[in-house]
């Protein structure tokens, strides 16, 4: 038994449990592995907080199943009944390049250099720049057409363009964009980005893989992806100066005039040739060897318009072909497109919805959708799925800019005003929709009758998540305080039952900043500071979570609202459940229980009394499990299985009720009573779905587990 509980296999389990597998799945089975640990050791042992103190964790206990080949069999059952590791990797699915890529062989020649050269423990990474518009991006893309036999473990694309903020994600977000990109279920995803970029490293080890980061804004969102095996190629793409990356550094150039033209007449086709002559001195002015501009203007060549009166006469300078080409292209348009471009540009969203659209220039969403694909024909736009669309940075700033020159300040103003209430009338209904019956997700009477017509509340807000981070910005920006908070508010949902943690984290930090600052009342701050507070633990972040859910019962104390205080002291007591911090969460769960039951009949909260207590049961039991005080932990537990299965009175809840059983089960086998804990993993089994494929996979290992104490 001691060669298969090794301290090598020892330590890359406790760091897989310290990094954390999102979902209910992976806490339970960071709460066995905790209970286990101090049974071990015999003594409290909180989860260490970094990868350096898990391996001395993993020393001490491997010490300790030298001279107990007991306590080792049950450790290599626990070991053996974890969940899978994260399957191969899926083969990716890069972009097409484009077709009528010209002349950048040179640059791609360089890349198949560092992918070809001798590795010598050099990690293979390139740095690929260029101005806005050079052509950065078509250049990885052609890579990776032109190497698909020499990475034959998969191409992975990234594109940071579609987060909230004009830096980005945080490098956690890219690593869980990446890990997406290689098909990982996402209930093996680790919620904390150490943990991501350890199965990042997992996953790549020994494979020949190519890996692009597109759009790059910092060196950390890259740092954590720098290869460590040698048939990997990260190449990272940054429009704009180069970033300070330890990396081979390839800048894209201009073209030339000679390839310009050919990309002109590539782009255009031969049908247009005595256009394209006629044309193309000024056109070459203009674009200066811009690929994206160059690209722009032959598209605009095979219309039928004549060149504009103006000429197309912009500002030439180094930094604006792009510009140049946006202000040619929006000539070729009508003045209420232009006007829609101009005015949906200004508050810098992560992408354009019908929606947006139309209220930003105050129409209705036909005539959006109908003008937004005008925008796309000229090349102003970029054409997303699901009938979305994009700017290209430099040309929405050309366009904000242009608005406020052409409508004024209080236009402008009133277009992001209209965006900012479409989009909270978006997003209310469709958190209300998505948890009708929680009072974290009570709205304003205003957008109550329009939650009972949103099919998919979940779907509305993923859909819209970057740009209501944006909008949580924007409002404040335009001194909308009360708007940013209930934009912030709607995530709700996503946090708790999508996972979305990273997605909205952004709009909460943000949030809850400007509840302190801009002096929301107390229940509005209280909420947000859940909310945050919770997101942050989900990602590891403990202590950031602890002072938001302190902040959180303060605020419901200011306020007097007791359903508040006591679930803010229930996430407290589960922040310290997590880390193994058993006697803490005990006393945090039991505050919580006298808190509501200060709720007296009739009050706000009185309704839903029984089931929160209950819940505080089931959480008070895993505290005592983790305790090693079982007969208690057995009877709070049992009183939650019976709330659940309906034999109280209330309606049965097979979800927690199943919950509960797993719970009970645990505890059931720690006090050796295996039978008892079969008959409880059974039960459980059959109330869930087949869909709770990490729950019964769980169950499945729990069982050997008892099966095998049998045994013994």
């Amino acid at each position: 038994m001691l060669e298969v509980v090794a301290l090598s296999a020892l330590t890359t389990f406790l760091l897989g449990v310290g990094n954390g597998a999102a979902g209910e799945v992976g806490k339970n089975l960071a709460l066995s592995v905790g209970a286990l640990t101090r049974r071990t050791l015999a003594a409290a042992t909180p989860l260490p907080a970094d990868a350096e103190g898990r391996r001395a964790l993993a020393g001490r206990v491997h010490g300790r199943l030298r001279h107990d080949p007991r306590r080792a069999g049950e450790w290599a059952l626990m070991l053996e009944g974890a969940p899978g590791a994260a399957a191969e990797p899926s083969g990716g699915a890069m972009p097409p390049a484009p077709w009528a890529f010209t002349n950048q062989e040179k640059v791609v020649r360089q890349l198949v250099r560092e992918a070809d050269r001798p590795w010598g423990g050099r990690p293979r990474v390139v740095l690929l720049s260029g101005p806005t518009g050079s052509g950065s991006t078509a250049v990885a893309l052609r890579l990776g057409a032109e190497t698909r036999d020499r990475f034959p473990d998969g191409q992975y694309y990234v594109d940071l363009r579609t987060a909230s903020g004009e830096t980005g994600p945080e490098p956690a977000g890219v690593l869980l964009r990446l890990l997406r990109e290689m098909d990982v279920d996402p209930d093996l995803v680790p919620a904390t980005e150490a943990g991501r970029e350890r199965l990042y490293r997992q996953l790549t080890e020994g494979r020949k893989a190519l890996v692009v980061i597109d759009h790059t804004t910092s060196l950390a969102q890259v740092r954590a992806l720098v290869p460590s095996t040698p048939d990997v190629l990260l190449v990272v793409v940054v429009s704009g100066p180069p970033l300070l990356l330890e990396a081979e550094r390839i800048a894209v150039p201009p073209l030339s005039d000679r390839h310009a033209k050919q990309l002109v007449r590539k782009v255009a086709g031969p049908e247009y040739a005595e256009r394209v002559k006629a044309r193309l001195p000024g056109v070459l002015e203009r674009c200066r060897g811009n690929a994206f501009a160059l690209h722009a203007e032959a598209r605009l060549l095979t219309r039928d318009e004549s060149e504009p009166a103006s000429g197309g006469r912009v500002p030439v300078g180094p930094d604006h072909p792009v510009r140049a080409a946006a202000h040619l292209a929006s000539l070729r348009l009508g003045p209420e497109a232009v006007r829609l471009c101009r005015l949906t540009a200004l508050g810098g969203w992560p992408s354009v919805s019908a929606t947006i659209a139309a209220a930003a220039a105050d129409t209705d969403e036909v005539t959006a959708v109908r003008l937004l694909d005008e925008a796309v024909d000229v090349g102003i736009l970029d054409a997303l799925s699901d009938r979305r669309y994009r700017f290209r940075p430099e040309i929405r700033r050309q366009l904000a800019e242009t608005a406020s020159a052409e409508y004024g300040v209080e236009a402008c103003a009133g277009a992001v005003e209209r965006t900012l209430d479409a989009l909270l009338a978006l997003v209310l209904p469709a958190s209300r929709a998505a948890l009708p019956e929680s009072w974290r997700t009570e709205v304003p009477g205003e957008y109550r009758a329009a939650s009972r017509s949103v099919p998919d509340g979940v779907a509305v807000l993923a859909a819209e998540v970057a740009n209501v981070a944006r909008a949580v910005v924007v409002a404040e920006e335009h001194g909308r305080t009360g708007t940013a908070l209930w934009l912030a508010r709607s995530l709700w949902p996503l946090q708790l039952k999508a996972g979305y943690w990273d997605e909205v984290l952004p709009a909460l930090r943000d949030a809850a900043r400007c509840a302190e600052e801009g002096g929301a009342d107390e229940r509005m701050a209280a909420a947000l500071h859940f909310q945050l507070a919770h997101c942050l633990g989900e990602t590891g972040r403990w202590e950031q979570a602890n002072r938001a859910a302190r902040a959180s019962v303060t605020y419901e104390r200011a306020a007097g609202h007791l359903r508040g205080e006591a679930s803010a002291v229930e996430l407290m007591g589960l922040l310290s459940l997590n880390r193994w911090l058993y006697e803490d969460a005990y006393e945090r769960f039991a505050e919580a229980e006298a808190v509501y039951r200060r709720i007296g009949p009739g009050e706000e909260g009185a309704a839903d009394l029984p089931r929160a207590l209950a819940l505080i049961q089931r959480h008070q039991g895993r505290a005592l499990r983790g305790m090693g005080r079982l007969d208690e932990s057995r009877r709070r537990l049992s009183g939650a299985v019976d709330f659940f299965a309906g034999r109280t009175g209330a309606p049965p809840e097979a979800y927690n009720r199943a919950r509960a059983l797993t719970d009970l089960a645990e505890t059931l086998h720690e006090a050796g009573d295996e039978t008892a804990a079969l008959a409880g993993i059974t039960e459980a089994e059959a109330l869930l779905p087949a869909s709770a494929a990490p729950h019964r996979a769980y169950l499945a290992g729990l069982r050997r587990r008892c099966e095998a104490a049998t045994d013994r």
